[in-house]
């Protein structure tokens, strides 16, 4: 029996969602939305539940640490979020942070999401 491959850094995740089919980022517009533009959609936090949440930490370095946040729409599209911290972070300011805390977070098995 094959043993499963344990994911544990953040390049092995999304080099598993590309796999899936799962190429789908989400970044932040400048008007406070998050947008898709594999599916040439924009989202308010209303419309996303993060279904499981990856948090990474640099061996050596603070500025390393990132979160993955999995979402899902109300189409049942998976997509994700990636925040990472420091200098490497492209979502500076309160608004990001401010959306992800209206997000609805419905916790979801991770052999779910990888199938």
């Amino acid at each position: 029996m094959e043993q499963p491959v344990e994911m544990n850094t953040l390049s092995q995740i999304l080099e598993k969602l590309r796999t899936k089919g799962i190429d789908n980022e989400l970044k932040m517009t400048d008007h406070g939305k998050m947008q898709s533009k594999t599916l040439d959609k924009i989202y308010t936090p209303e419309d996303l539940n993060i279904v499981k949440t990856y948090r990474f930490e640099g061996m050596s370095d603070p500025a390393d640490n990132s979160v993955l946040y999995m979402v899902e729409d109300s189409d049942k599209n998976i997509g994700y979020i990636l925040d990472s911290y420091g200098a490497y972070s492209d979502n500076d300011g309160p608004a990001f942070a401010d959306f992800l805390k209206k997000i609805n977070t419905v916790d979801r098995d991770e052999q779910e999401l990888f199938r």
